[in-house]
């Protein structure tokens, strides 16, 4: 090196090494790729932000009980979500507006696409359904109940019609009032003078900016809830349709599940009686998820709920976990309770800022090797022999919610 040149990996260390060994040093890496406002709101939850911590604490609090001898020289990582036959039994669960990069969802799909898997399209996302579909094949489109019924009508052909395999109604995020560390300033449009506006964050990461000057600043907009004859709204407007729009009954989604006629899953239970429910309008799945506490904060992490959940409608339904898995060993512990599946979203989104759709790869890899490795340790040869015996579960730990009566709508 010529003296007096300072090395570019000071400035950004995955040029010279874009592989990262876990979700957490991809999570730093987005940190120092990403303008503070940006990150902030990828980290954040509700009010206090307990939630989501405990969405991934609660993990090292279960303990695996592995053998030493006797191990399988070859495991058996496959299963099936809603039919669909998948290498890992991880799926990419929908988070709006993934503009953390300019090809966002479309990064992501790809990478899914690559490794085998689903892939979930927000309706809040910031590429077309049909980009998406494009380039994975198994794609599963999810749905606020936002507007009127037609006009969701009208986004369910629009998913059909592009392809998706599934439908996921998202019912567990509710409008949070404030943040304790407050919320980041995001702009409408990313426009010049909202690129002005951002300029001192900008400066501080150059290697950002220069991607959205490069994609000649695209609006973030939600094309998916695009009306015929209307532009696509932004962000803030359709977040001002969806908490506009009085919230939905069980009818109505029963009334969704009818409509879509295909595969279906009710994202957000966490109650016993919520998932008899999904059961009861004809769910073909149900996702145990607090939306990455996001929602109401001090809700129990969803691998708390999860044993419940399991053990009432495990063999009616389909039951997937989504929320705060960041290793293949959260996945296996997942599983053990009673999971078919996980749904990831800020571990994928960290692979997004660290390193784009090879990031999203590199997630997906780390999570296979890490569930591998469990299964290994746990002397199986397939992860369907997965179970609570290969865990010491404290006391305390889980949480039934809700195993009374049912509720009416």
């Amino acid at each position: 090196m010529a003296k007096g040149v300072f090395p570019m990996s000071k400035l950004w260390p995955w040029v010279r090494n874009p592989w990262f060994e876990s979700v957490i040093e991809a999570q730093r890496r987005s940190q120092q790729f990403l303008p503070p406002s940006v990150y902030s709101a990828l980290v954040a939850g509700s009010e206090r932000g307990r939630t989501p911590s405990d969405n991934q604490n609660a993990f090292a609090e279960l303990e695996f009980a592995p053998h030493v001898a006797g191990h399988k020289p070859e495991r058996d990582l496959s299963t099936t979500i809603l039919g669909i036959p998948v290498p890992l039994p991880v799926m990419i669960s929908p988070t709006g507006v993934q503009a953390i990069r300019p090809d966002g969802e479309v990064a992501v799909a790809r990478a899914a696409a690559n490794r085998g898997l689903i892939m979930g399209l927000s309706s809040f996302a910031s590429k077309p359904v049909e980009e998406v579909t494009a380039v994975n094949d198994n794609t599963f489109f999810q749905m606020y109940w936002t507007g009127t019924r037609d006009a969701m009508l009208h986004r369910m052909e629009r998913a059909r019609a592009a392809g998706v395999k599934a439908l996921i109604t998202t019912t567990d995020w509710s409008y949070s009032f404030g943040r304790d560390w407050g919320s980041p300033e995001i702009p409408e449009r990313m426009t010049f003078p909202a690129v002005y506006k951002m300029a001192p964050e900008g400066i501080r990461r150059p290697a950002w900016t220069a991607q959205w000057l490069k994609a000649g600043l695209p609006d973030l907009t939600v094309p998916n809830l695009k009306m015929p004859g209307q532009d696509a709204p932004t962000f803030f407007g359709a977040y001002g349709e969806w908490s506009s729009t009085p919230p939905p009954s069980w009818d109505d989604l029963a009334w969704l599940r009818k409509e879509w006629g295909g595969p279906f899953l009710v994202k957000g239970v966490t109650r016993v009686d919520d998932a008899r429910r999904a059961v009861d309008i004809g769910a073909d799945a149900i996702s145990v998820s607090n939306h990455g506490g996001n929602n109401l904060d001090t809700t129990p992490a969803s691998i708390r709920c999860l044993g419940a959940v399991a053990d009432a409608v495990g063999d009616q339904i389909e039951v997937l976990l989504d929320g705060g898995i960041r290793r293949g060993g959260d996945v296996a512990k997942a599983l053990a309770l009673g999971a078919r599946a996980v749904m990831i979203g800020r571990a994928y989104l960290w692979g997004l800022g660290a390193n784009g759709q090879a990031g999203v790869e590199n997630v997906l890899d780390l999570l296979r090797m890490g569930l591998d490795s469990a299964v290994l340790g746990l002397g199986h040869a397939s992860i369907g022999e997965l179970s609570r015996d290969d865990l010491y579960i404290p006391d305390g730990f889980e949480r039934v919610l809700g195993a009374g009566e049912r509720i009416a709508s």
